[in-house]
C-alpha cells in the first residue's frame, strides 16, 4: 500500500484539478452513485479540539474512502487541521493507498466554494472580503480567484500578525491589491464576495454592512455552537446552497438557530449537487455554506491518487 504526503500531492494536484473533480462527483451524487454514512464528530473533553471520521463509497468509480481528520485550534507547532485518508478499491476490497489529507481537505473546500461562487456570484465581482486567515482560508481564496477576476482582496483576522503572513503568501499567487483591514466591517464593506473561515460562536459581520449583490462563502463553523453568518442575512438571502443538507442540519450552527427562530428552513435550501440546475438570474444575497461531506474528500482523493500512482 502506497503512502503519499501533502508535499507529494501538492506537487501534482492543484485547484483546477480539484474543481474539475468536485464537479464530476456532484454528477455522481445526482446519479445516485454515492453511498455515504454521516460523519462522526467527537469533541475532546475539556478542550476545543475535535476528531472527525468520514466514510464513503462511489459505485461508479469503484473506490471507497475512510477519512480521519483532527481539528486542534490551539496548535502552534503543528497544523490546526491534520488528516489522513485510506483509499480502497471495490473490485477486490484492496487498500491501495493512504494519503495525507490536510492539503486535500483545504483544497476540496476551496473547490466547493469555487463551484458555488461561479454559479452564484455576479459575473463582474472584483472585490473579495476575507474574514479569518487561518488554515482553511488560503485555498478558499484560491477557489474564488479561479472563477472570478478578483482585483482587490480585503483581509481581516483578529490576530493581526497572521494577516500579514497571509498577505505575503497571497502575493505569490495573485496580482490583486491586498488590503489589511482593522475591522470585519471594513473587510466586508464594498465586497462582492465574502469568505468566512472562522470558528466563531457569534456572527462575524453585520448584515447592515453588506453591499448588493453579494455572495457569501461560509466554511468555518462546523458545530451547532458555531455561528459565522448572522440570522438577518440568512433570512434575507435569495438563495442558500448547502454542501450537504443532512450534514448541515446537525452541524451548521447559524442555520440550525435560524430554523429554530423561524427565519429559515432547511427544506428551502439547495444542495450543491443541484446548483447547476439553478436559473441564471440577478440575486441580491446568496450564501454557500459548507460543513464537509465525505464524497467531496473521495473526489479529490481519487483525483490525486490517479496523478500520483
Amino acid at each position: 500500500m502506497k503512502y503519499y504526503n501533502d508535499e507529494a500531492i501538492q506537487s501534482v494536484y492543484q485547484m483546477a484539478d480539484a474543481i474539475e473533480d468536485i464537479r464530476a462527483v456532484l454528477e455522481d451524487v445526482r446519479s445516485q452513485h454515492i453511498i455515504m454514512k454521516e460523519r462522526t464528530v467527537i469533541e475532546v473533553p475539556g478542550t476545543s479540539d475535535t476528531m472527525l471520521y468520514m466514510p464513503c463509497i462511489n459505485t461508479r468509480s469503484m473506490y471507497s474512502i475512510l477519512k480521519t481528520i483532527s481539528i486542534f485550534p490551539e496548535n502552534s507547532t503543528q497544523p490546526v487541521s491534520q488528516g489522513v485518508t485510506l483509499l480502497s478499491e471495490l473490485a477486490h476490497g484492496a487498500h491501495v493507498a493512504t494519503l495525507e489529507s490536510s492539503y486535500l481537505t483545504r483544497l476540496r473546500t476551496g473547490a466547493m466554494s469555487a463551484v458555488a461562487t461561479d454559479q452564484l456570484a455576479a459575473s463582474q465581482a472584483h472585490v473579495l472580503g476575507v474574514i479569518g486567515t487561518g488554515g482553511m482560508a488560503f485555498e478558499q481564496v484560491l477557489g474564488v480567484i479561479a472563477v472570478r477576476d478578483i482585483q482587490t482582496i480585503k483581509l481581516y483576522n483578529r490576530t493581526t500578525a497572521k494577516v500579514h503572513v497571509f498577505k505575503t503568501r497571497l502575493q505569490t499567487v495573485t496580482t490583486a491589491e491586498i488590503i489589511v483591514c482593522q475591522t470585519a466591517e471594513e473587510a466586508v464593506t464594498g465586497a462582492d464576495i465574502i469568505n468566512c473561515a472562522t470558528r466563531s460562536e457569534e456572527k462575524v459581520f453585520s448584515h447592515d454592512h453588506l453591499k448588493r449583490p453579494v455572495h457569501i462563502n461560509g466554511v468555518g463553523s462546523y458545530l451547532p455552537t458555531m455561528h459565522e453568518i448572522d440570522t438577518e442575512t440568512i433570512s434575507q438571502a435569495d438563495c442558500i446552497v448547502l454542501d450537504d443538507i443532512e450534514g448541515a442540519r446537525h452541524e451548521a450552527g447559524e442555520f440550525i438557530q435560524a430554523e429554530q427562530d423561524g427565519s429559515f428552513a432547511f427544506s428551502e435550501a439547495v444542495p450543491l449537487s443541484a446548483i447547476s440546475t439553478l436559473p441564471q438570474q440577478p440575486r441580491d444575497i446568496t450564501i454557500f455554506k459548507s460543513v464537509g461531506a465525505a464524497y467531496y474528500d473521495l473526489a479529490v482523493t481519487i483525483g490525486a491518487y490517479h496523478k500520483l500512482k
